[in-house]
């Protein structure tokens, strides 16, 4: 058996055994329950038809499952330097490289359980129209290259954080700044706003899903935002697990 698999079983039995796997997914499935019936019931909302309301679930469903899988990463490294856990594991004959792409793989497990329990949201909103199977497919490819990405980026901050809060707080920052330009009305409609979005990777996801499930754009006519959120991966994840030997240390790593 790969050493990766090992060191990816035993994350995954202390994410979900250890408690903090189902609190996060049962808060995610709390607030996608109000989402959801809020967007079904309450005259406030009523005005959204259905593809509205589906696009809306889905970008909640995506950024709040992101920051529960960065919240797990951030405390990755340096949670377990703060705990002093880490020398233990660096003991252990297993390269540093596995150890990496084990406790990136587990931690997305977490975000693979956030798409599941999206599931029934989506039905519920979108089950009698033509946009469900769109909704499905969208939150399993492009939410997934997001929070890949960004779950990268957390990783890389714990590794070199000594402090917990320290990498936490980061982390949270990089994703509010992230997902603040997402919120601006009319922000792709200038050159300088629609490089903005292209150069953010959660912005430029949220773009390509908001132009195929309400501007009824076809799959292939605006593939080209998806390519920030592909670099963000590429990078992020390949840096995280190559410069392993130098991240993964009982201190942070320093220039």
């Amino acid at each position: 058996m790969n050493r990766w698999v090992v060191v990816a079983r035993q994350e995954i039995r202390d994410l979900w055994l250890g408690g903090r796997g189902p609190t996060l997914v049962f808060a995610f499935s709390v607030l996608l329950s109000a989402m959801t019936y809020l967007s079904a019931t309450n005259r406030g909302l009523n005005f959204l038809e259905q593809r509205e309301a589906v696009n809306l679930t889905l970008q909640v469903a995506i950024a709040v499952g992101v920051l529960a899988t960065m919240v797990v990463a951030a405390d990755a490294i340096s949670g377990e330097r703060e705990r002093h856990t880490l020398e233990a594991l660096l003991l252990t004959p297993v390269p540093r490289r596995d150890i990496a792409l084990g406790k990136l793989v587990s931690t997305l497990t977490l975000w693979a359980a956030c798409v599941v329990v999206s599931m029934p949201y989506l039905w519920v909103l979108g089950r009698s129209t033509a946009v469900l199977g769109q909704a499905v497919v969208l939150i399993a490819l492009v939410g997934t290259l997001v929070a890949v990405g960004l779950t990268g980026v957390a990783l890389l901050v714990s590794a070199l954080s000594d402090s917990n809060k320290t990498s936490l707080a980061v982390s949270l920052f990089v994703l509010l700044a992230l997902f603040a330009p997402t919120q601006l009305p009319g922000m792709p409609k200038s050159w300088v706003g629609d490089l903005l979005v292209r150069v953010n990777p959660l912005a430029s996801g949220m773009h390509y899903l908001s132009a195929l499930m309400l501007n009824r754009h076809t799959w292939r006519q605006d593939l080209s935002y998806l390519l920030s959120p592909a670099l963000t991966v590429l990078l992020t994840t390949t840096v995280f697990v190559i410069a392993a030997p130098r991240l993964i240390r009982l201190t942070r790593a320093t220039s």
